[in-house]
């Protein structure tokens, strides 16, 4: 039996430039965070409630009762939708309010559309 012979590559001409990554490794892990936090159906349901909620804003006090969730469950995915930079947490007196921070739903979406 014969062996058929190696081809070498021709180094001469390259057939595709190297790709360049729309996000950085850096830049998507902190991405990675926000996609996290929204991958939930309580954080979604919660930021659904607080962008309608009059005045933009929801006490964590109204928040419970529509997710049928206990208050320091409810607390829990409000604290990962602050840290992931979707909420903005403001305390007044013994009670947190939430509002969006502006913006940021249109950022998240703005990822998704430059992949």
């Amino acid at each position: 039996m014969t062996s058929l012979p190696l081809l070498e590559p021709d180094t001469q001409t390259i057939c595709c430039p190297p790709a360049t990554p729309a996000l950085g490794a850096e830049e998507a892990q902190r991405r990675a965070v926000v996609f996290k936090a929204l991958a939930d159906p309580n954080r979604l349901r919660l930021l659904s409630i607080v962008k309608a909620a009059d005045g933009g804003e929801s006490c964590v006090c109204d928040l419970t009762e529509p997710l049928d969730l206990g208050q320091p469950t409810v607390s829990h995915h409000l604290k990962i939708l602050v840290e992931a930079g979707l909420l903005h947490r403001e305390k007044r007196g013994t009670w947190a309010y939430y509002s969006l921070v502006p913006g940021a739903l249109d950022d998240v979406a703005g990822v998704l559309t430059a992949l």
